[in-house]
């Protein structure tokens, strides 16, 4: 099988344009296949003598004189064929020092364009040029082919070292193969000639941590806590930030506590880590401890720590204390850029300060930071929310002008607020305009124009747009078959709505907490509470909870139906469960309270703290469970 793999691999390598067939690609991609090939050439290279493998630095062979540095694609070619006319031929050193400075450029494809020139002028390869080759084909995600170089090292009589391996590895973890990337580390532990040195260790960790798997993280960082190879600053690091983004906040400061307690400083991306999550959280008090503790370990932030404070201050709404950190931030000469403007701009539009963030926007090129389409994006999305179209269009032709390619997010936003103002034809003109420009629709500018189309009850338009989705093959998730079946009940198709409901699990979709309170909806307009009521049941059992929203749907819909005893009972239940009446149900029981149709001791349970009732006059605040809010 070895012999076989070896052969494939000189025929591959051997022609100038690498080619491989079908059946080969398919072979080494399969986990067994892969397995034997490992597991052979460990075997292999175990049974020869062990050879104390030297640094890169020792063993490559030192030029006369440094080549001169690369800066482009071009230079490295002239180069190499200038280096090709020379008779004697320069050393393989020289060949690969230029390889590595074009792999640096991320220039993989002319990497290996320039290797066949080798080959064709026979000049032999050594480790260094094929691990080169490894990580350029790793990073066109052509793992076949990085295979079938490693395969080349037996045809050579070559041993790779510690920096091929973990570049096999990481070209694993670039295509998302983590399984595949622990049994080749696990291979060079147990092969015990070619041990995993931090970069290795490291390279493994980040790949847990991309898939989420802190805890086989942990277990790789406690393994080398028990060897020759500790672990730095990068690996707790790597770990703490992962923590962070899975919210395990006590974790990650306990990982912290410990890190430090080994005499290993944080440095600010530790923190920035920290606080960044810790502010998402609202734990504003645990932010401000984890600044000073910054500080008082000489540790400043920078500008990325300050845009995370501006950004999580701004998205709830404390606008005033971000305006506060941007002003520290200049106190301190920390100049903010156009991440930290687009924060602050995001956040008054949120407030509906359209002034504010206009001039923020009108600031940002006189202060350095250069506006962007995310920029541009965010001032749109204001004017939208406001209703403002004209304003909003205004800046979709100043992007073009400026040279500004409006993305999809862009173009959505604007879907979105025409089809709110009822402009649908507009929306749909933006929508063909962003395809005749290259930018395709994904799901969310489906989703807009669908909803839009459902609104306004222009039902078979919308499904013939969600048929284009399907013929696109695109990923027709829950969000879209929601819309669909509130479009299917505005239009009073209640029968087809329910069947569409029904009919989600058999397309591998499980309904939301908006989904079913849509379809209650449906079932009450259509008089069907005991439908309704049963589906509310069934929600529960199947661990999808009723919000606010969804009771007030159903009450209303009890009481439209004069079935005021049953809304009565649900009302109990609401109140219990801690959710409110909105206006529009403390309405309808008010009214019946007027006709002592309602017990007036339960009036009282349902005047939370959001809402202010007077008789006769009512004064009302909305609830935040409104049927918009998604």
């Amino acid at each position: 099988m070895l012999k076989m793999m070896i052969r494939t691999t000189t025929a591959a390598t051997s022609s100038s344009c690498y080619c491989w067939s079908s059946r080969g690609m398919n072979c080494l991609h399969s986990n067994s296949t892969f397995l034997v090939f490992v597991n052979n050439y460990f075997a292999f290279f175990h049974s020869q003598p062990s050879k104390p493998i030297k640094s890169t630095r020792t063993q490559l062979e030192q030029p006369k004189r440094d080549l001169p540095k690369i800066t482009n694609v071009e230079d490295a070619f002239n180069l190499f064929d200038r280096m090709l006319q020379m008779r004697p031929l320069p050393s393989v050193v020289r060949f690969t020092k230029i390889l590595g400075q074009v792999a640096k450029l991320k220039h993989y494809s002319a990497v290996i364009s320039l290797d066949n020139q080798m080959g064709v002028s026979r000049i032999r390869h050594d480790i260094y040029t094929l691990t080169i080759l490894i990580n350029c084909y790793c990073h066109l995600n052509q793992m076949g082919f990085s295979l079938s170089v490693l395969g080349k090292f037996f045809k050579l009589g070559l041993e790779p070292n510690v920096f091929t391996f973990a570049t096999l590895i990481n070209g694993f973890l670039l295509e998302n193969r983590v399984v595949q990337a622990a049994e080749l580390f696990n291979k060079m532990i147990n092969a015990g000639n070619c041990q995993p040195d931090a970069v290795t260790y490291g390279t493994l960790v980040k790949g847990f941590c991309m898939k989420g798997n802190n805890s086989a993280a942990i277990h790789l960082l406690r393994k080398m806590e028990e060897g020759a190879c500790k672990p730095g600053l990068v690996v707790y690091n790597t770990i703490i930030d992962s923590l962070c983004k899975d919210k395990l906040v006590d974790d990650a400061l306990n990982l912290l506590s410990e890190m430090m307690s080994k005499g290993i400083a944080p440095n600010v991306f530790t923190f920035t880590s920290l606080i960044h999550e810790v502010c998402k959280l609202g734990k504003w008090k645990e932010a401000k401890g984890l600044l000073n503790e910054m500080v008082s370990k000489n540790v400043f932030p920078d500008v990325y720590t300050f845009s995370v404070l501006v950004d999580t201050l701004c998205k709830e709404g404390m606008v005033g204390e971000a305006e506060g950190v941007v002003e520290m931030m200049i106190e301190r000469d920390i100049q903010p850029g156009t991440v930290t403007y687009n924060s602050l701009m995001d956040g008054y539009c949120l407030r509906g300060e359209m002034s504010k963030a206009r001039k923020v926007f009108k600031l940002m090129p006189s202060k350095g930071s250069m506006v962007n389409v995310f920029s541009y994006s965010i001032l749109i999305n204001g004017y939208c929310k406001r209703k403002m179209m004209d304003e909003a269009m205004m800046l979709l032709q100043e992007m073009s002008r400026k040279g500004l390619v409006p993305d999809t997010v862009t173009y959505s936003t604007l879907a979105d607020g025409f089809c709110k103002v009822g402009k649908l034809g507009d929306a749909q003109k933006l929508f063909s305009e962003m395809q005749a420009c290259g930018q395709l629709p994904d799901v969310q500018t489906y989703a807009v124009l669908l909803d839009g189309l459902c609104k306004n009850r222009q039902l078979s338009t919308a499904i013939q747009l969600f048929k284009e989705m399907e013929g696109k093959k695109l990923d027709v998730n829950i969000v879209i078959y929601t819309i669909l079946i509130e479009g299917l009940c505005i239009a009073e198709k209640i029968e087809s709505a329910r069947e569409l409901f029904f009919g989600l699990s058999s397309r591998g979709l499980q309904p939301n907490v908006r989904t079913y309170t849509i379809m209650i909806n449906g079932l009450c307009i259509g008089g069907r509470t005991s439908e309704a009521e049963k589906l509310l049941i069934e929600m529960e059992e199947k661990g999808c909870s009723p919000n606010g929203w969804t009771y007030n749907i159903i009450i209303r819909g009890f009481i439209n139906n004069n079935e005021s005893v049953r809304a009565m009972e649900l009302i109990q239940q609401m109140v219990e469960k801690g959710f409110s009446a909105d206006a529009s149900t403390t309405e309808l029981i008010i009214d019946l309270l007027c006709k002592d149709k309602v017990d007036p001791a339960l009036l009282p349970l349902m005047q939370k703290e959001n809402y202010e009732l007077n008789l006769p006059q009512l004064k009302l605040n909305r609830s935040s469970d409104h049927p918009n809010k998604h």
